[in-house]
């Protein structure tokens, strides 16, 4: 019989699963004239910028309503391995839309050299992006936990920020590249503005509470 942990994460995975899956279409739905890689490209980039954000909220929610906030709790880990899921299937089907069979040019130029635009610099952080998210998904277990101990565990965990920063970076820059009509800028604008501030929030609470114990 399971345990009542064990049976709180199976219906976390399913759920998270099953609205990773339905943003995952909902988006590929958005941009039906692309083709089913490009599609699928898009479809798993918003779902990892989402389920990424979202991750990155509960710390301040819980700071902000006077709620425990644990060094690791299942929700948050939960959601952190489903936002590196989808951005890693991003990584896969997104370095197969544009030039496909010839993965190097996203990076190099045809005179092998590094490519210094939008372009360029969305594929960096992209996959930059990318190397992080397989470093946090590595972390989320209790083995890692234990083996490497709470402190610098967090440390490690806290690279959640730079993958944020740099999945913002390379979406940034491919709203550019892509020349993406304004609802799309404004779904990742507000949806940024809204975790930096809740992180500001967050540590600005923080500190008030340090300061009056």
């Amino acid at each position: 019989m399971l345990d009542n942990r064990l049976r709180r994460r199976l219906l976390h995975h399913v759920f998270i699963g099953a609205v990773s899956i339905a943003l995952t279409i909902l988006f590929m739905h958005l941009f039906p004239k692309r083709d089913l890689i490009s599609r699928l490209s898009i479809g798993t980039a918003y779902p990892a910028l989402f389920l990424t954000a979202a991750a990155l909220l509960l710390g301040p929610f819980n700071v902000l309503w006077r709620k425990p906030n644990p060094v690791s709790f299942d929700l948050r880990r939960d959601l952190g391995i489903w936002a590196g899921i989808s951005a890693l299937a991003h990584t896969a089907f997104g370095l197969n839309v544009h030039l496909r069979g010839k993965m190097w040019l996203y990076f190099v130029d045809t005179r092998h050299h590094l490519r210094r635009d939008a372009f360029g610099f969305g594929n960096y952080t992209g996959v930059l992006a990318a190397l992080v998210f397989l470093l946090l998904l590595a972390l989320s277990n209790d083995v890692s936990l234990r083996t490497l101990g709470v402190g610098r565990w967090k440390s490690l965990q806290r690279w959640a920020y730079a993958a944020l920063v740099l999945t913002a970076a390379h979406a940034i820059a491919y709203q550019r590249v892509e020349q993406r009509i304004l609802p799309f800028q404004l779904v990742l604008y507000i949806l940024l503005v809204i975790v930096l501030a809740l992180q500001i929030a967050a540590a600005l609470k923080s500190r008030q509470n340090r300061t009056t114990t």
